[in-house]
């Protein structure tokens, strides 16, 4: 990883392959389908040939499961064949769709260019960032013209005049799973949503600030480089029960 001008340069080695991380809740893997397919859409544009069919071990590796998280990696062999596997550990419940002192604090990642938009195996880059942003804390990847990207872990959205906004699915985001989760149930609730370039500067006059992520679900923002961001947003609270609905129904 070197440093060019301020900000960060480097990107993912391919040959590590891609994974998804999916929350089990009462033995069941939440969006399995959803995860599926962008595992497929990605394991077929960067290898040229579907994934292995892990459905299968996956609901079996959720059974039981009371509250975890699921990492099902696919990685291309020397010989070119693609190779599963899944690795299942706990989950914190303080953490899923946090609150209070368990929310996010950010802090700017400089990068010269995003991550992509497929969820890479190989995240040295990132998480050396987060160990440096310590506990409770997630870094901000910012490009050139302070362009707001995503976090590293998650999808970031702003309320501004009352609209949800968050960056466009233009190939240089992961096309988040709880993403679109969220912008679902924002057209269920009647908010309008706007999908455009975000600037550092509108991020930080924002309403509310939040992330979304398949583990974390909906996780609001309190900080971004020790500035104070707003807390307990009207929208941010009721995107989250509505997003919880639709992952957990009765479960």
């Amino acid at each position: 990883m070197a440093v060019q001008g301020g900000f960060e340069s480097s990107y993912p080695d391919p040959r590590a392959g891609v994974f998804e991380t999916i929350l089990v809740r009462g033995g069941v893997p939440i969006e399995l389908d959803a995860h599926l397919e962008r595992l497929r859409l990605s394991v077929e544009a960067l290898y040229g040939s579907p994934p292995p069919d892990a459905r299968a071990e996956i609901l079996a590796a959720a059974r039981g499961g009371e509250l975890g998280r699921l990492r099902l990696t696919i990685e291309p062999g020397h010989d070119g064949a693609l190779r599963s596997s899944i690795v299942v550990a706990p989950f914190d419940p303080n953490n899923l769709f946090p609150t209070g002192p368990f929310t996010t604090a950010l802090h700017i990642l400089r990068v010269d260019r995003a991550w992509g938009d497929h969820k890479w195996a190989d995240r040295d880059m990132l998480a050396r960032a987060e160990a440096a942003a310590g506990p409770g804390a997630a870094p901000l990847l910012v490009g050139p013209d302070d362009r707001v990207y995503e976090a590293s872990r998650a999808n970031v959205f702003v309320v501004r005049d009352d609209v949800l906004l968050t960056p466009p699915l233009d190939g240089t985001i992961l096309p988040g799973v709880a993403r679109a989760g969220v912008l679902a149930v924002a057209s269920d609730l009647g908010l309008e949503t706007a999908e455009a370039a975000l600037t550092l500067p509108e991020a930080l006059a924002a309403e509310e600030v939040f992330l979304t992520g398949s583990l974390r679900g909906v996780e609001p923002a309190h900080e971004l480089d020790g500035t104070s961001l707003p807390r307990d947003g009207a929208r941010t609270t009721a995107l989250a029960e509505a997003l919880k609905r639709r992952w957990f129904g009765d479960l």
